[in-house]
């Protein structure tokens, strides 16, 4: 079948043999990552039961609340998967990037730029398929947002907020994206022979730059940042940077819960100006999620019948990680930063995609390790079991699913890791 395929490709004119190859292409990744989804989502149809392997660390409501939400997020992906597959054919068929690109010359010209404003032509097309693309991406991002995430608990977002943070997020994306592409396309045209050497240069101190600004100009217009209050907490993290060398400046604490109720934390800066940020979901004792739990309970009479513990009823907390599980997972992304995997993943990054996954996976082995070295074995065990139960993570993965797709190894991997040296 391949060989017949293969011999009618070649049957025809060059440029409609192009354009057959990139169709081909094109079908033959989306065919193989719906194989691999198809895979994982039989994982979540059949495993129905905890593992006996989880059976200590996972009750079996949130082990079917997580099988749950991540059939709805697969069964999303397909349909979505499909619909951009398909989209992206039918443009190509009936030419509309060729139409989209002559649109874009007839507009400039009437606004007064001839055929030898190429860059200006670029542009426009540039800023017309971006706005196409964000307006058919509309209702997938919408359903997404308000039915999936909206089922399973997730969603912190009114319609409202939804709509000002994508018109912002598009505008922001514009600013960023129009400049950046028109001194890449007159580096490619003044470049010579060798273009392709400084386009590589250029885009590779761009993405510097936007990772070293994003933190401190990009995020804060649409989430608020601010600092960590004074308390045990900083000081712990402040103690744990200066005994590894960090160079830590300021700890941050992001208002994520406005939008969502996943949790993260994550840091950044270059040299000397290290910054550390929390989601506040992150971190039982600012999440506001956690607030307006107790709010709603406390209006709730406490009734504590025989044998239950009236210090639990009293006080429940919906999510969060307490300080010494914050300190330990932080310890893991200290890890990254001694180690040099930031560094070495953006030089990969510039090589293959998938040897970064592979070593991506293996490097968060290696800050797991790293956390153990500072003796936060313990505490990082039961914290990535709290961010699994959270963010409703699925801890069984088909092998070769997992292998080309995730970046970080499935939960079980990681406690099986940890379980030897955990700390009595």
């Amino acid at each position: 079948m391949w060989a017949q395929l293969l011999d009618a490709l070649w049957a025809l004119p060059l440029e409609k043999r192009i354009f057959a190859a990139v169709l081909l292409f094109s079908w033959t990744v989306y065919l193989w990552e719906t194989f691999l989804a198809q895979r994982q989502r039989r994982v979540y149809r059949t495993t129905t039961h905890v593992p006996k392997e989880l059976g200590q660390i996972m009750d079996s409501e949130t082990f079917e609340k997580s099988r749950l939400y991540q059939l709805d997020k697969s069964t999303f992906s397909f349909w979505s998967g499909l619909y951009s597959e398909a989209e992206g054919t039918i443009i190509l068929l009936f030419g509309g990037i060729p139409y989209l690109w002559n649109f874009s010359g007839v507009f400039c010209r009437r606004a007064g730029f001839g055929p030898e404003y190429e860059i200006t032509q670029s542009l426009m097309f540039l800023f017309l398929a971006t706005l196409f693309s964000a307006l058919t991406g509309l209702p997938w991002s919408l359903y997404n947002t308000f039915v999936i995430e909206e089922k399973h608990g997730f969603n912190q977002q009114t319609l409202g907020f939804f709509a000002k943070d994508a018109l912002k997020k598009f505008i922001v994306t514009q600013c960023i994206l129009l400049p950046v592409t028109s001194l890449l396309l007159y580096i490619i045209k003044i470049g010579g022979d060798y273009f392709f050497i400084y386009a590589w240069l250029f885009t590779l101190v761009v993405s510097l730059v936007l990772v070293t600004i994003y933190a401190d100009y990009i995020a804060p217009l649409f989430d608020k940042f601010i600092p960590l209050p004074e308390g045990t907490l900083k000081e712990e993290i402040e103690v744990m940077a200066k005994n590894i060398d960090f160079p830590l400046t300021k700890v941050y604490v992001v208002e994520g819960s406005k939008r969502s109720s996943h949790s993260n934390a994550y840091f950044y800066g270059f040299f000397k100006n290290k910054r550390i940020v929390l989601f506040d979901t992150l971190l039982e004792d600012y999440s506001i999620l956690n607030k307006d739990h107790q709010e709603e309970t406390s209006i709730e009479p406490q009734n504590i019948g025989e044998g239950e513990n009236p210090e639990t009823k009293a006080k429940t907390k919906k999510q969060g990680c307490k300080n010494e599980e914050v300190l330990a997972v932080l310890g893991h992304e200290l890890g990254h930063w001694k180690l040099g995997h930031t560094v070495k993943n953006i030089v990969i990054s510039q090589v293959l995609s998938f040897c970064l996954t592979v070593l991506s996976r293996r490097f968060e082995f290696q800050a797991d390790a790293f956390a153990k070295k500072l003796g936060k074995a313990k505490d990082l065990y039961s914290a990535l079991i709290k961010l699994n139960k959270d963010n409703l993570g699925f801890p069984v993965s088909d092998w070769l699913f997992s292998m080309w797709h995730y970046s970080h190894p499935p939960l079980l991997e990681r406690l099986q890791a940890l379980q030897d040296s955990k700390q009595d």
